[in-house]
């Protein structure tokens, strides 16, 4: 008898749990599919930012960038699936208008949407991601979208930082940065969310992702200041590989696609007629941001296509689609592709003349143009009847100014919040860990210094019109009192339990206002032209070298002196 019941126990638990997965299945087994798909081609932008950010800096830091953009899915994802997505879509007694709380370690069982205690401030629940079977399919593919969204809103902020930012200090941005997405993405996308009840439009993530990237940047390149010598001329330094930015771009662009098609969340009903004006309107921004870009770089700079033009142009034009892709008309995606164009060219010369040292763009694509992104909502939107994405008119469609009014307070808060936790995140780390390379370390390059990858002659500092110099290592070589550092730098040498001296088997580094006369050719670690014989014998007790081999031209560089 007994077995009998174990039996008909484990058959009724069986069709429940069929019946359950079926109903799954049938409701949102297309919409998870095509989100999944969205997100894997949003994940190829990570490489994108990566050889666009890589290609755009020297090629001594371009290791360290590619290091980066992958932190930010290690040590971002990870925070996203411990607390970020319960703060922004998390259900429990305790989730408000402002976040989601609660609910720690814990098991998707209940139906989704279903709780009384989520509202307009946050969620609250689902901390430490995990779903049973009846529920997973949605569940998972929807945490998965949400957190391609959370690592771009980072790796956006890696570009402004480059060149001088250290990787540990970087990788605890990359777990706390997460607070900062996690909130707004909750007030603009949850169902319970307070701009989203207010009726504020955002279908690919212009605030949540692009604004407070782009303002976190702002943040984060004034804090640490503009990379040594960068104000010494009026030239930004070149391109370490302008090809693999472009390649960059092209990646971007692809997966951009993905981003605001995967936006519509799904393709049942007339989801897929939304994704595919998404798809079209995000392309003719493209191009019209593109002409534009174009335009002004021939008009602008002697009749020469700047390739910065282009990259910055077309992915500004893109973060301008991006609020209202899935509800804009191709004409409509054109002119605000063209004008995101514009305010990225012009953002970016804007930078220069406030000098604010920003290595590839990021605020102008990404802070400027998703303000206009979340304005042009207010402006061409309309009412949507496929899904109700938009519940009111834009100004043009006779609405009035009320979505405009509320697009605009959405872009307040939006920078408002980013401004404070950035700054006070990224304060703390600085505090803590400090966020600035060393000087010598700036000079020598990520890449050496942090990875071990390549060698000194491998990796020439920045060009300085004028140097002084100052002994940046702890060494008993009596090398001269220390005098001040170039115009325009600081002394930002931080102490370490070992000399990066010493880490890279030399003695000391010093940097001087007069340097040896050398010929015109790099030199090697012994002290002596490459492909020369030389030691360090009696002869060579400490062999100096230059790394430069243009001595010749007035410009300084440092010594490094060789135990």
């Amino acid at each position: 008898m007994a077995a009998a019941a174990n039996v008909t126990n484990a058959t009724n638990v069986t069709a429940t749990v069929a019946a359950a997965t079926a109903a799954d299945e049938n409701q949102y087994s297309d919409d998870a599919t095509w989100i999944l798909t969205s997100a894997f081609i949003i994940f190829t932008m990570q490489s994108g930012f990566g050889l666009l950010e890589s290609g755009t800096v020297s090629p001594k830091n371009e290791v360290n960038i590619m290091v980066k953009n992958a932190s930010d899915v290690l040590y971002g994802g990870l925070a996203y699936w411990m607390f970020g997505y319960a703060f922004s879509f998390g259900e429990s007694p305790w989730s408000n208008a402002f976040c989601g709380l609660g609910q720690f370690f814990y098991t998707y069982a209940f139906s989704f949407g279903e709780s009384p205690w989520s509202n307009a401030f946050c969620g609250l629940g689902q901390f430490f991601v995990d779903a049973e079977e009846a529920k997973m399919g949605w569940v998972f593919s929807k945490f998965f979208f949400q957190m391609s969204f959370a690592t771009t809103a980072t790796t956006i902020v890696s570009g402004a930082m480059a060149e001088r930012t250290k990787l540990q200090a970087y990788m605890a941005f990359c777990v706390l940065n997460t607070l900062v997405f996690c909130f707004p993405s909750h007030w603009a996308w949850d169902s319970k969310g307070w701009l989203n009840k207010l009726g504020y439009v955002d279908v690919g993530g212009a605030g949540p992702v692009h604004l407070l990237g782009g303002v976190c940047s702002l943040v984060a390149t004034l804090i640490l200041g503009p990379r040594h010598g960068r104000w010494d001329r009026d030239e930004a330094p070149p391109m370490g590989s302008p090809t693999n930015a472009l390649l960059g771009m092209f990646m971007l662009w692809w997966g951009w696609l993905g981003f605001n098609c995967g936006s519509t969340f799904g393709i049942t009903g007339g989801k897929w007629k939304l994704a595919a004006r998404s798809a079209v309107s995000t392309i003719t921004a493209s191009m019209g941001g593109g002409i534009v870009a174009v335009v002004l770089s021939y008009v602008t700079k002697n009749q020469k296509f700047d390739i910065s033009y282009l990259i910055n142009g077309i992915l500004g034009a893109l973060v301008g689609v991006t609020g209202i892709c899935a509800l804009a008309h191709p004409w409509e995606g054109l002119v605000i592709g063209a004008v995101g164009s514009f305010l990225s060219c012009v953002g970016t010369e804007m930078m220069v003349k406030l000098r604010i040292d920003d290595p590839v763009g990021c605020f102008p694509v990404h802070g400027l143009c998703s303000v206009w992104a979340i304005l042009a909502v207010g402006i061409f939107g309309h009412v949507d009847a496929l899904e109700g994405i938009s519940r009111y008119d834009g100004l043009l469609k006779g609405g009035g100014f009320y979505l405009l009014g509320v697009q605009a307070l959405g872009a307040v808060t939006f920078i408002s919040w980013a401004c404070a936790m950035s700054f006070i995140l990224l304060k703390g780390i600085d505090k803590i860990i400090g966020l600035r390379v060393s000087l010598e370390e700036e000079l020598i390059g990520a890449d050496i210094c942090e990875h071990g990858v390549g060698s000194i002659d491998d990796n020439s500092p920045p060009e300085f019109n004028e140097a002084t110099g100052k002994d940046l290592t702890d060494s008993d070589d009596d090398d001269g009192p220390p005098t001040t550092l170039a115009r325009g730098s600081s002394d930002r040498s931080t102490k370490r339990p070992h000399s990066l001296g010493k880490r890279l088997g030399l003695r000391s580094l010093s940097f001087r206002g007069s340097f040896r006369e050398r010929p015109p050719s790099l030199m090697s670690l012994t002290g002596g032209l490459k492909d020369q014989p030389t030691g360090f014998g009696v002869d060579h007790p400490r062999p100096v070298y230059n790394f430069s081999p243009d001595v010749n031209s007035g410009r300084l560089y440092p010594k490094i002196v060789v135990g």
